[in-house]
């Protein structure tokens, strides 16, 4: 099964060129942490909800790109959902290294050093009990274009997405118009996806309030 951190990449991947969709790398750093704490509350770790982040059990998962987010949260004091993606994204750099790693080494992407450009080698990637997921931007637009009822992992991929500004690269704006009803629709179905886009989103309005501030 594939982690929210490596499914980012790949939703934000084009499959035309090879390059990354030029979200800000502050969003990309916000949604690579928050990914990594949705995995750890779908794995019983971390519960958290609009106020507080709470360690439920410190047992390493067994995954290189959780394990050492928990093991900081063990370590650290009680604090809230917004000062652990804060924390997180300061590793953001390493954590989606390995997440691409991980993926060349799946097959499922292959580097082209000569242009610095990643390709897919494989357009089904590995779940669990030997069935495959379908493509991550395939699933994802079928939820916001239909009226399904998503998956518990899609729903908490689409918070973190819309939290992100990810759709904004990914969809055009009159697919986004569209879709944005349906996009506030999924994000109230998960209370671990509104914790985490509401901590993205005070981040994203403190960082502004003090550009504004330095700028007078």
């Amino acid at each position: 099964m594939l982690r929210f951190v490596e499914e980012i990449i790949l939703l934000l991947l084009h499959d035309e060129d090879g390059r990354f969709a030029r979200v800000p790398s502050w969003s990309v750093d916000y949604a690579i942490a928050g990914g990594v704490l949705m995995d750890l509350a779908m794995e019983d770790r971390i519960d958290t909800d609009l106020k507080n982040l709470i360690l439920l059990d410190a047992t390493p998962v067994g995954d290189s790109l959780l394990d050492p987010t928990l093991a900081r949260i063990e370590a650290g004091e009680k604090q809230d959902a917004r000062y652990w993606v804060e924390h997180t994204a300061e590793h953001a750099d390493e954590i989606r290294e390995a997440a691409l790693t991980r993926l060349v080494d799946h097959g499922i992407l292959e580097r082209q050093d000569d242009r610095f450009l990643w390709v897919f080698r494989s357009r089904r990637y590995p779940a669990v009990d030997g069935k495959v997921e379908r493509e991550v931007k395939l699933r994802i637009m079928e939820v916001l274009f239909s009226d399904e009822i998503p998956d518990p992992r899609d729903v908490m991929l689409i918070c973190l997405a819309d939290a992100c500004g990810i759709f904004e690269e990914l969809l055009s704006r009159r697919e986004l118009n569209t879709a944005s009803a349906r996009i506030e629709q999924v994000r109230r179905l998960d209370l671990i996806g509104q914790a985490m886009s509401q901590a993205i989103h005070d981040i994203e309005v403190s960082v502004a309030a003090s550009v504004q501030a330095h700028m007078y």
